[in-house]
């Protein structure tokens, strides 16, 4: 039965009443005041917040432990509204709501959900597991890859004065070319930033239409308040922007600018993606 299955899963998810402490160490810091916060306080603050958005180092597992922590203990402060995952398409939402609908679990979970490779299953299982046995909905927030080609091909005009501010695009384009280490031709650029900006407005659009309390877990730089998803929701004309929690790895640095809060994780060792880039490009 159903019921059986969600109180498993709630089970294994640690969720009986009452969250233990974070599974993890750092300095969580608010960034508007330079004070020093307790994890609690932290959840203490998001909670009076409608729309939450936490950025993330995709393959950093501290930061998926935390954010499952947040995402329980902000269960215990209030009713959750939804939560919205970069991570999801919309042709995958159909098959989120068949599962969290159906009367028992999926032997295959990921393939039930068309979980797509290029997302750590092992990172981001146990937030999922855990969404789809709550009450609210767990909602799509990316492009389709049709949708990524399209973009690609013919870049659409994008509105929104914010969103479009040279400052914006150019600090985008310098970070499209870093993650790439410098092998895009320049003729590719502006299509990638379009995909970049069109990801950004289609997670406001998912963000503003979603029930609220809201949550949106993002990769940072869609997370950021000076280039991302938050000046994309106020120029889709939301009264305020998103408050943004911003996890880093100590030894990085995250302003004011970028984030109303930041969680700083421990450092871990860092993967050599230009050297599996440079060999993908055969340079």
């Amino acid at each position: 039965m159903r019921g059986l299955w969600l109180l498993a899963v709630l089970w294994l998810a640690g969720c009986q009443h009452g969250v233990a402490p974070p599974p993890i160490n750092g300095e969580i810091r608010d960034l508007r005041s330079a004070e020093v916060l307790t994890a609690q306080e932290l959840v203490n603050r998001l909670a009076v917040a409608e729309r939450v958005i936490i950025g993330e180092q995709h393959d950093n597992a501290d930061h998926h432990a935390a954010q499952l922590w947040i995402l329980q203990s902000l269960g215990e402060q209030r009713p959750q509204g939804s939560l919205l995952l970069e991570m999801l398409t919309p042709d995958q939402q159909a098959k989120i709501d068949a599962v969290r609908q159906s009367a028992s679990p999926p032997t295959d979970l990921p393939a039930a959900l068309a979980w797509q490779d290029g997302w750590d299953w092992n990172l981001y299982g146990p937030i999922v597991r855990f969404a789809l046995a709550q009450p609210y909905p767990l909602l799509a927030a990316n492009l389709e890859n049709s949708e990524i080609r399209a973009f690609y091909r013919n870049p659409p005009v994008l509105g929104g004065a914010r969103s479009n501010a040279e400052s914006v695009k150019q600090m985008l384009l310098e970070q499209i070319g870093d993650s790439h280490c410098g092998l895009l031709p320049e003729s590719q650029m502006p299509a990638m930033l379009a995909v970049q900006q069109q990801r950004d407005r289609r997670m406001a659009e998912r963000l503003l239409a979603a029930a609220k309390p809201s949550v949106l877990f993002a990769g940072a730089w869609h997370a950021r308040k000076d280039v991302g998803v938050p000046l994309h929701v106020v120029d889709l004309g939301a009264t305020e922007a998103p408050t943004v929690l911003m996890l880093a790895e100590q030894g990085g640095e995250v302003t004011a600018g970028m984030a109303d809060y930041v969680w700083y994780t421990p450092a871990t060792p860092k993967q050599d993606y230009c050297e599996q880039m440079r060999k993908q490009f055969g340079k």
